[in-house]
């Protein structure tokens, strides 16, 4: 499961997702990508549900990136607990996503076998997905 190894602080503040992607927006090491078109937290297991069908698609060809990485941790407090007593403990990790966010590239594949696997892999996420090639404008 992805998570951090370690972090400065346990706890963190939601924040706001507000704005497009400046950084990560771009297919950088393979030649096709999937590209958030929604913003998003997208929770460790559905990155690795995506990863997982990704690779079962390419079976043992290609190369794939995943270019997300979940450090925010989501705390929650239990069920039937009264208000106040702190926050909550962290209760699993999300990785922050911005529209125009690539989140996973693939390379040394046809284009047709990355389209399906992209495909798979965005049932498994909460947002839009848009399949995109590298030199696409």
């Amino acid at each position: 499961m992805l998570m951090p190894a370690r972090v400065k602080y346990r706890k963190q503040q939601r924040g706001r997702m507000k704005g497009i992607a400046t950084s990560g927006n771009k297919v950088n090491f393979g030649e096709y990508g999937l590209k958030a078109l929604e913003p998003a937290w997208i929770t460790a297991k559905q990155i690795e549900a995506a990863r997982v069908a990704i690779n079962r698609m390419l079976k043992k060809g290609g190369r794939l990136w995943v270019r997300i990485f979940p450090d925010k941790p989501f705390t929650k407090k239990p069920a039937e607990t009264r208000m106040g007593k702190g926050k909550g403990m962290p209760e699993y990790w999300v990785a922050v996503v911005k529209p125009g966010r690539i989140l996973f590239e693939l390379g040394g594949v046809a284009l047709d076998i990355a389209e399906d696997a992209f495909k798979s892999a965005a049932a498994k996420l909460p947002i839009k997905t848009k399949f995109i090639h590298r030199y696409d404008k």
